[in-house]
């Protein structure tokens, strides 16, 4: 029984999947090497916790909170033992959010009763620069080191490239421009290395919160310009306003405190006599309205 014990655990290991059971309380008690990758939690950390403990803090597109409601998929399956298949958030250790695709099961006794549940689930990011494309950005310099998103030679590119674009096709896109509130305090009370993970926490939960098709750069210091395809206004809201409250629901854990930032974004679309600087400048302007109307929100124009 070991032996077998033992070649399903290896079997389970070696899958790329993340991989985790709960027992009918909710208490971890298996934790695989694919969900140490994706997670960046040890199983040392997690087993004999409670996944509604907020280890991974799932929450869905719209930023609701799921691993301590009934609208968790595990207490569902744990309820009434159906399988379930999910596209959510799990909250990284390093601080960032992940797109995940997960599945969960009900696990049985031999009489039949629901002594547990398994959850699988996998790397949902839009994998839009492979790694190819990535040492090649680094190559050209167009890459920003600290955050690893596109720099502001990449950004205004590729803006040149999509007024071009519109210009001669009339494919309609907008930007937003995101700032992170409050950002010179954060860099004051706990100094510029938490500051730089912030950044880097924020420019990652950005870049995987998008759609494929779209990317974010970073512009200068705390501020991000992400260039969105194909929307009308309404679309643009929608896309600003995941982005904001996929932030807001994102921390970096230092000296056993949670830091948590907001943004302020301003939105706007494209129009045929812009100019990247005319459409950065209506943007960068409608940003700080929102700055100026309390933070953490989105505003259009």
């Amino acid at each position: 029984m070991d032996h077998q014990r033992d070649f399903y655990k290896d079997l389970l290991d070696n899958l790329y999947d993340g991989v985790y059971f709960v027992d009918a309380d909710r208490r971890i008690t298996y934790w695989n090497k694919g969900a140490e990758r994706l997670t960046g939690y040890k199983g040392s950390e997690v087993i004999d916790c409670y996944c509604r403990d907020d280890i991974l803090m799932h929450v869905d597109e719209k930023g609701n909170k799921l691993c301590d409601t009934s609208l968790c998929p595990a207490v569902k399956t744990l309820r009434d033992g159906r399988l379930r298949e999910e596209e959510l958030y799990l909250h990284h250790k390093g601080g960032h959010r992940l797109p995940v695709a997960i599945r969960v099961a009900p696990i049985l006794s031999p009489d039949g009763n629901i002594v547990g549940a398994v959850e699988v689930f996998s790397d949902n990011t839009p994998r839009v620069i492979s790694k190819q494309a990535i040492e090649e950005l680094q190559r050209i310099a167009l890459l920003d080191p600290l955050t690893e998103v596109g720099n502001r030679r990449y950004a205004e590119m590729n803006l040149k490239f999509r007024l071009a674009e519109q210009d001669r096709y009339g494919w309609p896109f907008g930007i937003l421009f995101i700032d992170i509130d409050d950002f010179k305090t954060v860099n004051d009370f706990f100094g510029h290395e938490v500051g730089d993970d912030v950044l880097r926490m924020t420019a990652r939960t950005l870049s995987n919160s998008l759609r494929s098709f779209d990317l974010v750069s970073r512009w200068g210091g705390e501020e991000f310009l992400a260039l969105i395809i194909n929307v009308d206004s309404g679309s643009l809201l929608s896309v600003a306003e995941k982005l904001r409250r996929m932030v807001e629901q994102s921390s970096i854990t230092w000296d056993s405190q949670n830091i948590r930032v907001t943004v302020s974004i301003g939105g706007t679309l494209a129009l045929q006599s812009d100019s990247v600087e005319s459409i950065v400048r209506r943007a960068d302007e409608l940003m700080y309205r929102s700055k100026q109307e309390g933070r953490n929100r989105t505003t259009l124009g």
